[in-house]
């Protein structure tokens, strides 16, 4: 359980580092006119595109990512809430165990 936790954290951390460059990367298309001349990177390769095309490319990844991290969010809350109730009833066992050795 405790391994699920840290993937499911470690991805959504991914995915916010991933969301916070789109934000960045709209940012500077943002500030540019129709005119101007910009890239999009394809694997090692740099393609000459348009800005408009960009935008609405990076909006749509911006928007599938917050989406992402707000399915791992919850799963992360409810593995978290999953683990605490374990450790409860565990806790609870051995506080059961204790008191008829006694």
């Amino acid at each position: 359980m405790q391994q699920t936790l840290q993937a499911v954290s470690g991805q959504k951390q991914q995915l916010e580092i991933e969301a916070s460059e789109t934000d960045r990367a709209l940012a500077e298309l943002e500030k540019l006119t129709d005119t101007a001349i910009v890239y999009r990177s394809v694997g090692s390769l740099l393609l000459k595109s348009e800005r408009q095309t960009l935008l609405a490319e990076l909006k749509e990844r911006k928007e599938l990512l917050g989406t992402r991290i707000t399915v791992l969010g919850r799963q992360e809350e409810r593995t978290k809430e999953r683990m605490k109730e374990l450790q409860e009833k565990l806790q609870e066992k051995l506080r059961s165990i204790g008191a008829a050795s006694n």
